[in-house]
């Protein structure tokens, strides 16, 4: 069991945020957290009560550097590092492996570990896994972190394996040497910038008894996309069980982006080593207080933050200290500094809690990212209007309420024109399916025999995946809470002739929050996904849906989501329909689709399923939800009867325009119009 009992308390919807907590010797933590760096058992230009002033909750001390100065005999002496520093709070000790890597003309390494010549003293050491967990158990840290070997993330992948083995065998032996120890331990995922090896570290790491795990190799010569995508493929493969750790990030909007791809604690020199520079970050931007700019400004360092700094001094003074080079400059600038990381941390965690989420990460993005707004460093012109990404026959369009979707240029259709696509995609399809309660192993309805072991969705109309990750989400919140053992196999099939949407989406993932994900990369690399726990499958059928769906397993499950009848007007004729409903035979499905136009319906009705209204969605009444069975018969399905289409329904439809489909004969009318009016759910069967 582990040592540090997480408790998952939430995940944010359309994003794999998350709230927790867990409980060290000294103290619960909440997470995401992020933890100021006390290198050498003191965090620079910081004392212990202004860091509990400014938020922090733990702090992370270097095995390396301690072993160096002072050494084990002083914490053993004082019985651990919280009496020698007068911090009571948690403690989480880096292994050296960091250091050691900096140090490439001053170590030798070897299967046993690292040689290399102290810089206090000249001594010659040697940091294996077994004297890095002696020195950490002597420091008395919370959490002990494992030898690992760190390497360039750019490494080629003969390097990045070899030194990914190495890390592996040394977690093994780290372990080992931690033996019954109260202090809990995190193994740390290698593998630099390849794919194949970080799935393999983290499938390795998570048999072994961690009570965490690191994400470690990035931020050490990669670009920032290409952090972002590894550390959210990376966090597919770990368990929901245990705090994620992302090593040596960073600033704010890298935090940001990194909770977003579900990472919970944090560490970096960055808050107290900008603010030596004279730089603080601020509601008002990136501030360089060494500007001239502020030398007569009397206004506060940050109007919104109401830390000791900012409370009590001037932009002026500010500057003039740094100006002067004197060290409560520095002080003060890293005591903001610290402060603003923390509420950062703070408001995050409310958002995640409050379900609000993915509404603060797009708010935050740009404002994470400003530089100084009172006083630009450049004149500002005047802005050309922004001209937003395209590719082939598609480009992004921003709504009014500020959220982004795809337009297909030729026609003007918009996907999700109205509502957020994440929003409509959790109300039309996710939460109307009942799709929560069908992921579990055990059919809901009392005295129900068990559920079949797969459960099958299509999701007819790729798009730019808003449905089929809205179920995935869905799915990987179920499985945290549940387990492996408590849900079905699922697997969804995707049905595009297009993928220039996806593809054009997936590029500016900054606009849609719901690809931040790995899943639909490697479904656009691969054509097909699958999830760490082997319980989701993703494929995507790449052509003309009716030349693919034959060869498709049965679906219990239909999002029917292609563009409207007037762009894709081939996919919404009763024919369509009529081979979905022949491939369904008879089981008992159901089919969802945002579409609520009679002539849809009608079709739906003519193939033979039965019919009713869906949930209404922003300025649409309603919704269509059809059944191969009819809810009488089909206990437990997800919709649980919706109101089926009656007699006000028929008699709209006599007079309506679309009583008959476009493509029907004449001749053919008659016999339609009975088939309609003789329809089961009608009562005239």
């Amino acid at each position: 069991m582990s040592r540090l009992n997480f408790k998952l308390e939430k995940e944010a919807m359309g994003s794999k945020a998350r709230a927790g907590s867990f409980t060290t010797l000294h103290g619960e933590v909440q997470t995401p957290v992020f933890m100021p760096v006390g290198t050498q058992a003191t965090v620079k230009g910081q004392t212990v009560e202004t860091l509990k002033a400014t938020g922090a909750r733990v702090l992370l001390a270097n095995t390396y550097h301690l072993l160096l100065r002072p050494g084990p005999e002083v914490f053993k002496k004082f019985g651990g590092i919280h009496r020698f520093m007068n911090w009571d709070g948690p403690v989480l000790t880096d292994s050296g492996g960091f250091q050691i890597f900096s140090l490439p003309g001053e170590r030798a390494m070897n299967e046993e570990g690292a040689r290399f010549k102290s810089y206090v003293d000249g001594t010659h050491y040697m940091l294996s896994p077994e004297s890095s967990v002696a020195m950490q158990r002597a420091i008395g840290s919370d959490i002990n972190m494992v030898l690992d070997q760190c390497i360039p993330s750019t490494a080629p992948y003969e390097q990045a394996e070899a030194a990914m083995h190495l890390t592996h065998r040394w977690a093994v032996r780290s372990l080992a040497a931690r033996g019954d120890g109260p202090q809990a331990m995190f193994g740390i995922v290698q593998g630099a910038c390849h794919h194949d090896l970080r799935k393999q570290s983290a499938a390795y790491l998570t048999q072994l008894p961690f009570d965490g795990l690191a994400i470690g190799g990035l931020a050490v010569g990669e670009t920032h996309a290409e952090r972002y995508e590894f550390t959210g493929f990376v966090t597919d493969f770990l368990p929901k069980t245990l705090p994620r750790y992302l090593m040596g990030v960073g600033t704010p909007i890298d935090i940001l982006e990194a909770v977003h791809r579900g990472v919970d604690m944090f560490d970096c020199i960055i808050p107290s080593q900008l603010a030596q520079r004279g730089t603080v970050f601020s509601s008002h931007g990136k501030l360089r207080m060494t500007r001239a700019c502020y030398k007569f400004d009397e206004a506060p360092l940050d109007a919104k933050c109401d830390c000791h700094t900012c409370k009590t001094f001037s932009r002026a003074y500010l500057h003039h200290l740094v100006k002067a080079d004197e060290m409560l400059g520095w002080y003060l600038l890293a005591t903001h500094n610290m402060a603003f990381y923390h509420r950062l941390m703070r408001e995050i965690r409310a958002a995640i809690l409050g379900g609000t989420f993915v509404e603060y990460y797009e708010r935050q993005q740009p404002e994470l990212a400003r530089s100084d707004d009172d006083n630009p460093s450049v004149p500002q012109k005047r802005q050309k209007p922004a001209t937003l990404p395209k590719l082939g026959d598609y480009d992004i369009v921003k709504s009014a309420e500020g959220f982004a979707s795809i337009r297909q240029i030729s026609s003007g259709e918009v996907m999700h024109s109205v509502n957020r696509p994440s929003d409509e995609a959790e109300r039309v399809y996710v939460q109307q399916s009942g799709l929560a309660q069908r992921f579990l192993r055990r059919a809901p309805v009392a005295g129900a025999e068990q559920a079949a072991e797969e459960l099958v969705i299509w999701d007819v109309g790729l798009g730019a995946a808003s449905n089929a990750m809205a179920a995935l989400h869905c799915f990987e919140k179920v499985l945290a809470e549940v387990g492996v053992e408590g849900v079905r196999t699922l697997r969804v099939v995707s049905f595009e002739i297009d993928l220039d949407p996806l593809k054009l989406a997936a590029k500016h993932a900054a606009f849609f929050p719901h690809l931040r994900h790995g899943a639909p990369y490697a479904l656009l690399e691969n054509g097909r996904w699958s999830h760490g726990s082997g319980t989701f499958e993703w494929e995507l059928h790449h052509g003309d849906f009716l030349e693919k769906l034959a060869a498709t397993p049965v679906p219990d499950v239909i999002f029917y989501d292609p563009f409207s009848a007037k762009t894709d007007s081939a996919l919404w004729v009763p024919e369509v329909f009529a081979r979905v409903r022949a491939h369904c035979g008879e089981k008992a499905a159901e089919l969802f689709t945002y579409s609520s136009a009679t002539a849809v319906r009608v079709a739906l009705l003519s193939a033979g399923f039965y019919v009713g209204d869906g949930v209404s969605t922003g300025p649409r009444a309603a919704t269509t939800v059809a059944s191969t069975v009819g809810w009488a018969r089909a206990e437990g399905l997800g919709a649980m009867g919706p109101k089926l289409l009656g007699e006000e329904w028929l008699t709209r439809w006599r007079r309506s325009d679309a009583k008959f489909p476009a493509s029907l004969a004449v001749e053919a009318r008659a016999e339609f119009e009975r088939r309609i009016e003789g329809h089961p759910q009608f009562g005239r069967a």
